[in-house]
């Protein structure tokens, strides 16, 4: 799928500044800059190198000053808000169109002179490639002058006011950190020199620091109309600008083929899936960031995103090595939700990870077939159930209905984990929904292993059947809301109990559901008519009185509606994947959610180019907010895909 943006997206900076690209090396950097070439928040960059991966990230492009001259004459290419509105560079209006299909690609053209500009990532190293493509149809002398703004410093942060560059050798050298760079263009060098009053309105308006500044210390000019480049690069700069970019195609393209997915979006999905794909340092295996520009690799969501990004693309022994690296460092019976960095234990502060990772096994084994996996596995899973069941941190407790309860004071152990200060805008102690609806399917994956692997009443740990069947006897007597024909959301004997979220939908999506027919159909029907849009599902319905439209304003005001409304892109994958679950005629379903995600296609183009965001408003979820590219958004709906051609192939 290649999405194409003409004069029409490129009125003005500001809407052409509503989308992005991202490109990402599989160590946690990435560059990604806006499609009318400026950088609309602080965290977007040229180059982001991560310098231990997947976090210790570095931004040292921040972008860069692109100068055409025909003849002497002077034509900035470049675009850029700044402070003062009369300091706009408005080099867009040079922008004949913008493209992605595998990776970005810019045209110029001023007068007779096209500039082509595209940018590759490397993966496994710290390599960026710029290649310039200068066409003159006419007789004028040509040359580009591209001037690099350094930054040098961590990402989310501004470089030190007085920091100093080192420039020698094609090397620039910063903060103890050493950039290289290759290229066929001329190099000038002078005293370093500083930009100031550069403006990010993205991040104006979601509340944090919107100004911003870089430093320069040379420019390269390429003479002439041919093919140009630069490579830069913390490890090796000296690659074949031209290998670069086929090796990068080449991988994309065997990634789809892999994948094996025949449908358009979903073969973008799958491209967009990769991009999350680190390795860890730490751990020596992979792991799944949640999303860019602003979050790290977090347990709950990695097991949530594993399924699209890894499963659903045939990526089993990526799968398996982040599979692994949980069960290495599960601790009574709890999953990581942060892995450690440099000397940093890990936190755990999750309910929810561990009984995903078992449901995670599950959908792993059910596409590979891995059964030794599974043997290796069953251990870790009789470990989470143990602890499950007889306690363990976090408050974490089976009660003596077979229900699990989660969480004190100010714990925030569920997905919907926000905390102001004191104040828990979401706080779910006591019985989640969903977390319920995970135990009792992890309960009847163990029993299904166990029958698998053939285990002796002495290897298993408890008969998993009979706790499930209280468990579920339980579960449809406290969370059964007959008044409304749905879930509830908690068992904690508080107001929050009867509030309609999202959270219900996985009780009724789960491989092993608690739910009979009706009651499924009750819960589809419910999350439809009051929580339903076309890119996620609301957290809370309208009709509540703590729900909030909109996710905007400083960081209070964003957590305060985080989760009281806020659409969010990965519950809806839950609901898709439930209609279908439940529906008498799959073919007839299949058809249905086909034009239910025509939705989705259209999102692809919004926001970052390929991706779904991690939020959207709650009444009128238009725009893209939060994460521009996120995790569990790309990989849920990568499964629904996934789903569905298996209903077409029946």
């Amino acid at each position: 799928m290649k999405f194409v943006y003409n004069k029409n997206d490129l009125r003005t900076l500001a809407r052409a500044e509503e989308n992005c690209y991202l490109i990402t090396n599989g160590l946690g950097g990435f560059s990604s800059l806006t499609i009318g070439g400026s950088c609309a928040r602080g965290d977007q960059t040229l180059l982001m190198a991560a310098l231990t991966a997947p976090n210790k990230r570095y931004q040292l492009i921040a972008n860069t000053i692109e100068k055409l001259y025909i003849d002497g004459k002077e034509y900035l290419l470049s675009a850029q808000r700044f402070l003062k509105d009369e300091d706009e560079w408005q080099g867009f209006k040079y922008l004949n169109g913008f493209s992605y299909e595998y990776l970005p690609e810019y045209v110029y053209k001023v007068g007779a002179v096209e500039v082509v500009k595209s940018v590759v990532m490397k993966q496994g190293v710290n390599t960026l490639g710029v290649k310039y493509e200068i066409i003159n149809y006419g007789d004028e002398k040509v040359s580009l002058e591209v001037t690099p703004l350094l930054n040098f410093s961590p990402k989310g942060k501004m470089p030190a006011k007085d920091q100093k560059f080192e420039f020698a050798d094609n090397t620039i050298k910063s903060e103890g950190i050493t950039l290289k760079f290759t290229t066929d263009g001329k190099v000038s060098s002078y005293p370093t020199k500083k930009i100031e009053d550069f403006y990010y309105a993205y991040d104006e308006r979601d509340g944090r620091n919107s100004e911003g500044y870089a430093f320069y210390n040379h420019t390269l000019t390429f003479e002439g109309a041919k093919e140009h480049y630069v490579i830069y690069s913390t490890d090796n700069a000296d690659e074949n600008i031209d290998e670069l970019f086929a090796g990068e195609i080449d991988r994309q393209e065997e990634l789809i083929k892999t994948a094996g997915l025949k449908n358009e979006t979903a073969k973008c999905l799958v491209r967009g899936a990769d991009a999350y794909i680190t390795y860890r340092e730490s751990t020596k295996g992979k792991s799944i960031l949640a999303g860019f520009p602003f979050f790290e690799d977090w347990g709950r969501d990695t097991m949530i995103a594993l399924g699209g990004c890894t499963i659903s693309t045939k990526q089993y022994d990526t799968a398996k090595s982040i599979l692994r690296t949980f069960m290495k460092y599960c601790r009574k019976g709890i999953m990581p939700n942060l892995f450690p960095e440099g000397e940093d234990a890990p936190m755990y502060n999750t309910v929810d990870a561990a009984l995903l990772f078992i449901n995670a096994v599950y959908e792993y084994y059910k596409a590979s077939k891995d059964v030794e996996f599974v043997k290796e596995a069953m251990p870790t899973i009789n470990e989470i159930i143990h602890w499950y069941k007889e306690g363990t941190d976090f408050h974490i407790k089976m009660d003596t209905d077979g229900l699990i309860m989660a969480g004190s004071d100010l714990e925030q152990l569920t997905w919907m984990d926000v905390r102001v200060n004191d104040i828990l805008p979401t706080p779910r102690h006591g019985k989640p929904v969903e977390i319920n609806a995970y135990w009792y399917n992890g309960l009847m994956i163990a029993e299904e292993f166990s029958k698998l692997l053939k285990l002796s009443d002495e290897e298993k740990v408890a008969d998993y059947k009979t706790l499930a069947a209280q468990v579920k006897e339980s579960f449809i007597k406290e969370f059964w809301n007959e008044k409304e024909n749905c879930l509830k959301d908690l068992a904690s004997g508080t107001k929050a109990d009867c509030q309609i979220r999202c959270n219900q939908i996985w009780a009724a999506s789960m491989p092993y559901s608690m739910l009979n027919k009706e009651q499924a159909d009750g819960v589809i029907r419910k999350v439809f008519e009051e929580l339903y849009t076309p890119v996620g599902l609301r957290s809370l319905s309208p009709k509540d009185e703590e729900f909030h439209p909109v996710y905007v304003g400083p960081m209070v005001e964003r957590d305060m509606a985080y989760h009281q409304g806020t659409v969010w892109g990965f519950p809806l994958g839950g609901y898709y994947i439930a209609y279908l679950k439940w529906a008498e005629d799959k073919k007839y379903a299949a058809k249905v959610l086909y034009r239910q995600l025509e939705g989705i296609t259209a999102t692809l183009r919004e926001g970052c180019i390929g991706h779904i965001a991690e939020i959207y408003d709650g009444l009128n979820p238009t725009d893209s907010k939060g994460c521009f590219a996120q995790a569990w958004s790309v990989g849920e709906i990568l499964r629904v895909y996934e789903a569905l051609e298996v209903i077409e192939n029946n």
